[in-house]
């Protein structure tokens, strides 16, 4: 756990000297959340239907900017070999990079989405909503787009290569994390929705350190 731990320090430490690439996923998610309601018009009806999918698209994209990012400085300056050899596996400090990961880009999307939605007009238990589905999808986002960042690990155009293999399993996270908002808006409940966001996080977050250890196993050879 000291290795754990130790690792994530260390990429937070990193992140605060690189403030602005960690500020560009949040800018980004700003810029899209803001240009919709500017080019639609003030039709709240409208706003409050389409926010769902505007939002989580905007959380997708965010997230998805950070990921070629995530192996690839410790992979140019010798660490993850070092990582590969260290004793307490590569694994668990995979499961680091993921959290550091997620705690840099998808924890301030879950703070931010109150502030954002508010140029949709969402009511504050559609609010809440939106806030419950990103803290369950967001880490799930993390942990897939690690495999395909560990896949693409030193292949040229690879930022290209990491979108088109993560995109298709982003798909369900956003169908079920804006469907959530929806069935809420309806007064359907959103136990379902978030049942679902809860088992693909559970899977993911078991499944995903050992496909990324074995990936970049491959990468290093």
């Amino acid at each position: 756990m000291n290795g754990f731990w130790s690792l994530i320090k260390r990429d937070l430490t990193l992140a605060a000297r690189h403030k602005a690439e960690v500020l560009t996923g949040l800018f980004f998610m700003v810029v899209v959340a803001s240009l919709f309601p500017l080019s639609m018009g003030p039709e709240m009806a409208l706003l409050k239907r389409i926010a769902p999918g505007v939002l989580w698209i905007g959380a997708l994209l965010s997230t998805l900017l950070g990921l070629p990012r995530l192996f690839e400085g410790d992979w140019r300056d010798g660490s993850l070999e070092q990582m590969a050899l260290s004793p307490v596996g590569l694994v668990p400090l995979v499961c680091a990079k993921i959290a550091a990961h997620w705690i840099l880009s998808g924890l301030p999307l879950v703070l931010l989405a109150p502030v954002v939605s508010l140029q949709f007009d969402l009511p504050a238990d559609l609010q809440g909503t939106l806030m419950l589905g990103l803290l369950l999808g967001t880490p799930v986002l993390s942990s897939l787009g690690a495999i395909g960042a560990a896949l693409t690990l030193g292949v040229r155009g690879g930022g290209v290569l990491l979108s088109l293999l993560v995109l298709p399993l982003f798909v369900p996270v956003l169908v079920f994390g804006a469907g959530a908002i929806e069935a809420q808006a309806a007064g359907l409940g959103v136990a379902a929705h978030v049942s679902v966001l809860l088992a693909m996080l559970l899977v993911s977050l078991f499944l995903s350190p050992f496909a990324c250890a074995a990936a970049l196993k491959v990468a290093l050879d």
